[in-house]
């Protein structure tokens, strides 16, 4: 395992099939870890997802506090220009700064379940442990600043914006002011289809 000050880097390094993540060649616990640091990425799908399917304003405003997160995190590792621990051993990450970590940073900004994710970015040799706690607190204020200024700011202009016509042309909805979305889509749905049934059953008499 890896710490701050420690450098005795394994023999080899494995990419995870697919991926520039890598870890130490023979290490399962580090194997293990190397898929969870992947998480990110499965984030990202499931937003992108839940976006095209039900077009919500919170959701698409959710999305882009990570992505401000991202670019926030960008600029604060150029601004500071720490290294990553011993040198850097991992040739195909794509910036050579580590502080803060932006897997950290993330990982914080959506949800706790970011302590393993934080413990394997410095098993991993990514991260030192300043650079995780850093990205995590980081994270934490950008989470607090964006929940804040989408509830204050953005939640009051969502029925503007979805009565825009580029809004009502790609389907995007506001459900904010419903207590119930899912109670709600179910008995709109079924509404809808009785009705129609009825009317079906209209044309055959």
């Amino acid at each position: 395992m890896a710490a701050d000050g420690q450098c005795s880097l394994p023999a080899s390094w494995r990419p995870v099939t697919l991926t520039h993540v890598e870890y130490p060649a023979g290490d399962f616990s580090g194997h293990l870890l190397a898929y969870l640091s992947l998480s990110p990425i499965f984030v990202i799908v499931g937003f992108v997802t839940l976006i095209i399917f039900k077009r919500e304003l919170h959701t698409i405003s959710f999305l882009g506090g990570l992505a401000l997160n991202e670019g926030i995190n960008w600029l604060i590792k150029h601004v500071i220009q720490e290294p990553r621990p011993c040198g850097g051993p991992h040739a195909a990450v794509g910036t050579k700064y580590g502080m803060p970590s932006s897997h950290s940073q993330f990982m914080w900004f959506f949800s706790v379940y970011s302590f393993l994710f934080l413990y394997l970015r410095v098993y991993l040799l990514y991260h030192t442990w300043s650079q995780v706690l850093y990205g995590g607190i980081a994270g934490s204020l950008m989470a607090i600043a964006w929940f804040i200024f989408t509830q204050e700011v953005l939640t009051p202009l969502f029925p503007r914006i979805a009565a825009w016509p580029i809004s009502e042309f790609f389907l995007i909805r506001d459900t904010s002011l419903i207590p119930n979305v899912l109670w709600f889509e179910y008995t709109v749905t079924r509404a809808e289809a009785r009705n129609r049934q009825r009317k079906l059953g209209t044309k055959l008499q």
